[in-house]
């Protein structure tokens, strides 16, 4: 964990100044006095997981950005799986999402362009704090969720195709135990919901960081087995990206203003907004986009090469 916040801090002090002024020339408006950027009025709809928004994270640092470009940001909160469905059927201009895999099938069917790395936390499994299966401290993810099956403990699924639910399943497959029955619930909800239900019921769920801590005050909940932020399995690692969709696919998106969203959301001054952003003194998501050492495949589907599309 340390060394992800090294590299931020790092690149800052390296005179990483690409600064959010200079998005806005890259759009900006036209001469005779008129220095107004081009998009003003518009609306740029994000698709994007409940997790970023239902912390507050997005409410907090979008007024920088309306009121930069003189727009607004329509953010609208669905599970990964349902935000890229929104936008492959042309109803979003840009999706920030927490599942690799389905990111890159988007990409690869062309529907999202220039992905870029955005920020992390990670997940968490958690559960009353009897702890009835026995996990607490496993170090294993995998390992846990075996207890949990081979207990048949009550566990809460999400149900619902997001990133949260993705991971979950490839847990389940990696640990190689099958839920089903009477122990496992699937609500078709979002995270905050999933939670509640879990603590109505005595249950265990997995869980992104930022999520959990902003309801913590409100639900009976305990971290069990941590993630890689506080030292656990990487296996629990959750990194979130951003994407435009593809304005040749749908011509409706509005491609210019995703993309002055991407390059202003990436910046140094948006990047340590998001380091900034905390509830109950604890950092919720922790920059990505700023390095010292860029990963030019985080624009292309994973395993992608350029002979790919002759197979």
């Amino acid at each position: 964990m340390s060394i992800h916040r090294r590299r931020f801090l790092a690149a800052l002090g390296a005179g990483a100044v690409a600064g959010t002024a200079g998005c806005a020339r890259l759009v900006g408006g036209g001469g005779s006095g008129d220095d107004r950027p081009a998009v003003a009025g518009e609306t740029l709809t994000l698709t994007t997981t409940t997790s970023t928004y239902d912390t507050g994270l997005l409410d907090e640092i979008h007024t920088d950005f309306e009121e930069m470009y003189g727009v607004t940001v329509d953010a609208v909160a669905q599970g990964t799986g349902a935000a890229l469905e929104s936008a492959r059927n042309g109803d979003s201009d840009v999706v920030m999402v927490h599942a690799r895999g389905l990111e890159d099938e988007f990409l690869r069917n062309g529907y999202g362009l220039n992905r870029r790395d955005l920020m992390f936390n990670d997940f968490v499994i958690v559960g009353p704090e009897s702890d009835p299966a026995g996990i607490e401290g496993t170090s294993s993810a995998t390992e846990a969720l075996a207890a949990i099956a081979d207990s048949e403990a009550s566990f809460v699924s999400r149900g619902d195709n997001s990133g949260t639910h993705t991971k979950e399943l490839n847990l389940w497959e990696a640990a190689g135990a099958e839920p089903g029955g009477d122990w496992y619930q699937e609500t078709g909800t979002g995270m905050g919901e999933a939670l509640n239900v879990a603590t109505q019921q005595g249950a265990y769920t997995l869980a992104d960081r930022g999520t959990f801590i902003s309801q913590r005050s409100e639900i009976d909940l305990t971290v069990l087995v941590q993630g890689p932020i506080e030292d656990g399995p990487e296996i629990l690692a959750n990194p979130y990206g951003i994407m435009a969709v593809n304005p040749g696919v749908h011509d409706s998106a509005n491609y210019d203003l995703a993309m002055a969203y991407i390059g202003w959301i990436t910046s140094p001054g948006a990047q340590e907004a998001i380091a900034g952003f905390q509830t109950n003194g604890e950092q919720l998501f922790f920059p990505e986009a700023v390095s010292e050492d860029p990963d030019f495949q985080q624009y292309v589907p994973q395993g992608w090469s350029s002979d790919s599309s002759d197979e």
